[in-house]
């Protein structure tokens, strides 16, 4: 953890413990308190790659379910038009910005963009 984000360590230790210099206590000690940081601690969530945290990502899906069942009620939802942007989908996409997933709200979507690529490749132009 030290090698990984030291910084992110210290900040940890003393929001949680009150632990302002680390060195002053033995490794074992550090570790055993390192151990007990909660899963949305800075470095625990730096080591899992995570950069948002779960409760975060739960209450996001939340409010887009709810928004989608109140969208649901409208004249816009019958004709498909102003469909709520998702949280999730945004935080996740943030998350995973390096990544050559794509995520497609419909079957349209996925055919249409489909469609560009293998006309972009047909030309040569990928």
């Amino acid at each position: 953890m030290i090698r990984e984000d030291e910084d992110a360590l210290i900040c940890d230790l003393a929001e949680t413990y009150h632990i302002y210099d680390y060195n002053k206590l033995s490794l074992t000690r550090v570790a055993c308190f390192a151990v007990g940081l909660k899963d949305d601690s800075r470095i625990k969530m730096k080591l899992s790659g995570q950069k948002v945290s779960t409760d975060t990502l739960l209450l996001a899906g939340i409010v887009d379910r709810l928004s989608i069942l109140l969208w649901a009620q409208t004249k816009d939802s019958q004709k498909g038009i102003n469909r709520p942007t998702m949280i999730l989908d945004s935080l996740v996409a943030k998350e995973n910005k390096d990544s050559d997933v794509i995520v497609f709200n419909s079957g349209e979507d996925f055919e249409k963009t489909r469609n560009e690529i293998i006309n972009r490749v047909m030309a040569g132009g990928d």
